[in-house]
């Protein structure tokens, strides 16, 4: 596969699975039951992810997310020519898969009457609207999940797509990035719903707006997850370049 097959693929992947388990959650009718625990959510998440980095690792390194390859071409390990074809199967590929949600989901989307349940299983919502706050949160959390991945992908080896750039996600395995991503749900994921991800927001936010569900995008909050993420990245990306340069 090319790079913008394996990311559309994985990233699509990884939101179908995660986006319907909210929907399990939190839609009227499902065997699931409504009022699923955030323990199930943020497990199934990072089982999304494991199942997408699986998928698309070999072929891209398993991006899944634009921030990831900001932050790793900031850190050189990937060529910058190769960002736009990430960013385009990444953002595609998170819409497909929401599409995909809602047609799995169809008939209990219909009973249910709670437009902030319809709403999560497409994008992030804050607990307490702050947008301040909201965007340290994603900050924080995105800040994290880039710092180490950089750390994880530092091993000697290279993609047979691009010899100048070092592992990607996948090629080392998907359960440390699948734990990392557990465990900043877990411990940080709770004040935003840990969006960490502009494609895993914005895609699914625009496909909530097209389909003919009659509920609020909620635009006005879509800024947050898209900005404090890559705001969260790009930091990471500084701090990891300096720390390895005064090395």
């Amino acid at each position: 596969m090319g790079i913008f097959t394996a990311e559309f693929i994985g990233t699509a992947l990884m939101i179908l699975i995660g986006n319907g388990v909210v929907a399990t959650c939190v839609l009227k009718g499902t065997k699931c039951g409504e009022g699923g625990h955030w323990l199930i959510i943020t497990t199934a998440w990072a089982f999304a992810v494991f199942v997408g980095v699986v998928v698309a690792g070999e072929s891209s390194g398993a991006h899944l997310n634009p921030v990831v390859t900001l932050g790793l071409a900031f850190a050189n390990k990937v060529q910058w020519e190769l960002v736009p074809i990430y960013f385009a199967g990444e953002f595609l590929g998170a819409m497909f898969g929401a599409l995909l949600v809602w047609i799995v989901y169809k008939d209990h989307f219909a009973i249910t009457e709670d437009e902030n349940a319809k709403r999560a299983c497409f994008c992030t919502s804050p607990a307490i609207a702050k947008y301040s706050s909201n965007f340290v949160s994603e900050m924080i959390g995105s800040f994290v999940l880039i710092f180490v991945i950089l750390h994880i992908t530092s091993a000697s080896l290279t993609m047979s797509v691009d010899s100048n750039a070092q592992i990607g996600l996948g090629s080392i395995g998907a359960l440390p990035v699948a734990i990392l991503v557990w465990a900043i749900g877990l411990a940080l994921g709770s004040t935003t719903g840990y969006a960490i991800n502009p494609a895993r927001d914005l895609s699914p936010r625009i496909v909530l707006s097209l389909l003919p569900l009659k509920v609020s995008a909620d635009w006005s909050y879509a800024w947050v997850p898209v900005c404090g993420p890559v705001a969260g990245g790009l930091l990471a990306a500084m701090a990891y370049n300096m720390l390895y340069l005064i090395s």
